[in-house]
């Protein structure tokens, strides 16, 4: 079994994982491939990467979130982020 481990360096980021899975998945022959995340803030979706599409995706999801005083008790800043990764999935 391989284990994939993807960092980030932004708040918010688009990170095209295809290269990564298809390089641990070298060799191998048939199986099952379970991709997820173990954050509640981040999430994983398929999508067409053009230039500038992870641009106008992150944008679209910035403006389904209103501008109000979130009440999330950990960190009221992070509202947002739970909240955009629970509509991707």
């Amino acid at each position: 079994m391989s284990k994939v481990t993807v960092t980030t360096t932004k708040k918010r980021e688009v990170i095209d994982i295809t290269d990564t899975i298809t390089s641990a998945l070298a060799g191998s022959e048939d199986g099952i491939v379970n991709v997820f995340v173990a954050h509640t803030t981040a999430a994983v979706t398929v999508m067409d990467l053009d230039p500038g599409t992870d641009l106008d995706f992150l944008d679209a999801l910035a403006g389904l979130l209103p501008d109000v005083d979130w009440r999330h008790p950990h960190d009221p800043a992070h509202t947002p982020d739970h909240i955009l990764a629970s509509i991707i999935g």
